[in-house]
């Protein structure tokens, strides 16, 4: 769980290599010139195999960095003469070094406030998870909100939590814990009170306010619903705002992650550009902002520019549907478990699509939320109705999640250049019981990494970090070997849809640079990029696949600077 460890694991036209080159020729900036000062290297890696997602230079064994970029990088022969006695030397001891890991769907800051929260995400026990609750709250001040949370039903076999559950341990504390995936919480007495919601609260659009057989609210609210009681929840003060970004940055730190894409909101930008202004950043952010608020973005970057490498905007996070766990992902065929149901619709079509098509003509970046099918097929039409309307250009739109296809949607992916953002842990994951939920056939195309790269698609990879580890071994494994967190699918889950290592860490690398337009200045280990790799303790390419979940992270390197280095 979060903050005492995870429990442990069981691209972009990537596929053709003329793809891959053309990676950084669109309307990034110019790539640096490799450069040809002959000073000394502020750092230099030795020893190791560097993999360095160049396809014109696969691999080296050693190089060079000069402050916050790449000086060179080749042979031990060629590198030998940029260092002096100065020069800062990690030894790999035939570790594997890649470029710095790109998490490309993270909820940063606040995964950084529940490294600290409540923690019921390994609860398989409705009694543990009244006793977590309980224990926190004796500790916490009175009046102080419980969140956090990130339970997960289906550990207990599926019966949705109660407010009966906790309002005898929380009468002076507030309670709004959620479920992992985010698309539903608990709230306790007090927090439902503070929000006025009761039985003739009426129902809200896009969501559901789980009621029990009298028509009272259980506590669990569902999607758009949660707003009843976001708007009352009281926002952090700034000093625990700052904490929180320290703590996330930390935690992604010492596991490989140098950049991450961030879904969240304009008051999560104010954090970032303080942090930025006083020098405290290490890990460098693309974030999203709310697509319903593209005006003031568009705004923002006529104002501002689109940023510099550590902190990048630009780009518009909305919504289709909901999640598959809580069966609000929106489906063309009801759920298996539940005939009547086939998810929810959380924005009204013509509405999202008209915000589609202004953003997109005001240059902004689109990555929108669509799990279920019919979300998905509905927003890829959104895309193709845009792209007539405006004309083309590089758009590099993404779709958040793309877990479950239709065979005919999957050539979409390329053909309108739309990139799929997904996150391989949620794989293993779902996959101990979306079968139960979906059935059978459709599992075929769910979380379908080798069929978009099979079609030429792009992936980038990430973890929706708090709804999963920011772990990027974690994901490369999850995406190889496809074993279930259970470890009832020792073959695979759904193993057709299993990839090879490199396609993963192009996925984690090149892939998701290019989704963030960063192509230019991350995802590869090349002269003239920032200073931004990863050493891993072992050779992924050469040990045994089962064997992956076994490897750590020695060291982690931003713009030149260690910001992690494993104990010895």
């Amino acid at each position: 769980m979060i903050g005492n460890g995870w429990a442990p694991l069981r691209i972009l036209w990537i596929s053709p290599l003329l793809a891959i080159l053309a990676c950084g020729t669109t309307d990034e900036s110019s790539m640096p010139s490799p450069t040809t000062d002959s000073g000394p290297a502020t750092l230099a890696v030795l020893g190791g195999r560097i993999w360095t997602g160049n396809p014109l230079q696969p691999w080296a064994s050693a190089l060079a960095v000069r402050g916050e970029t790449l000086l060179a990088v080749g042979d031990d022969d060629a590198i030998a003469p940029l260092l002096d006695q100065d020069t800062e030397v990690l030894r790999a001891d035939g570790g594997l070094v890649v470029p710095g890991l790109i998490d490309s769907h993270v909820h940063f800051l606040e995964s950084g406030f529940r490294l600290s929260s409540v923690q019921l995400r390994d609860v398989t026990d409705p009694q543990v998870f009244t006793e977590r609750i309980a224990e926190f709250a004796r500790d916490a001040p009175a009046g102080a909100w419980i969140t956090g949370g990130d339970w997960d039903h289906q550990g207990w076999g599926g019966d949705l939590p109660s407010r009966d559950w906790i309002d005898a341990a929380t009468p002076e504390h507030p309670v709004w814990v959620h479920r992992l995936d985010g698309h539903m919480a608990l709230a306790n007495s007090r927090t439902l009170e503070l929000a006025g919601i009761g039985p003739a609260t009426p129902e809200v659009e896009g969501g559901e306010i789980v009621r029990d057989r009298f028509g009272r609210p259980t506590g669990v609210l569902k999607d758009n619903a949660m707003d009843l009681v976001e708007r009352v929840r009281p926002a952090p003060p700034a000093e625990l705002e700052d904490r929180a970004l320290a703590a996330a940055m930390d935690f992604v730190g010492q596991r490989g992650v140098t950049a991450v894409h961030h879904m969240g909101t304009f008051e999560d930008l104010a954090v970032f550009e303080r942090a930025h202004r006083d020098g405290r950043l290490r890990t460098r952010i693309h974030a999203a902002v709310p697509l319903a608020e593209w005006r003031r973005l568009e705004a923002m970057v006529a104002e501002r520019g689109r940023g510099d490498d550590w902190l990048q905007i630009g780009m518009l996070k909305g919504f289709v549907d909901g999640s598959l766990g809580s069966h609000t992902a929106w489906f063309f065929d009801p759920f298996t478990d539940s005939p009547d149901d086939r998810g929810l619709l959380l924005r009204p079509l013509d509405e999202l699509g008209a915000d589609i098509v202004a953003a997109d003509a005001a240059g902004l970046q689109l990555a929108v939320h669509a799990i279920g099918d019919r979300a998905i097929a509905s927003l890829l039409d959104l895309y193709a109705g845009a792209a007539l309307r405006n004309g083309e250009r590089d758009r590099r739109w993404r779709i958040e999640h793309a877990q479950h296809l239709r065979l005919a949607d999957i050539p979409r992916f390329e053909t309108l250049g739309v990139i799929a953002s997904m996150q391989p842990y949620h794989a293993i994951d779902d996959g101990r019981w979306a079968e139960r939920v979906i059935g059978p056939e459709r599992i075929r195309t769910t979380y379908a990494f080798r069929s978009l790269l099979d079609a030429g698609a792009t992936l980038a990879f990430g973890s929706d970090w708090f709804v999963a580890p920011p772990t990027p071994l974690e994901g490369i494994d999850a995406a190889v070997s496809r074993r279930t967190l259970d470890g009832k699918n020792p073959g695979g889950w759904v193993p057709e849809q299993r990839i090879g290592v490199e396609d993963a860490l192009r996925a984690y690398t090149r892939g998701a640079a290019f989704a963030g337009f960063q192509a230019d200045r991350l995802g590869s280990l090349e002269a003239g990029k920032l200073a931004d790799l990863v050493i891993i303790d072992r050779d992924l390419f050469s040990i045994a696949p089962e064997t992956i979940p076994e490897s750590r992270i020695v060291a982690t390197v931003v713009g030149g600077r260690m910001v992690y280095r494993a104990a010895r």
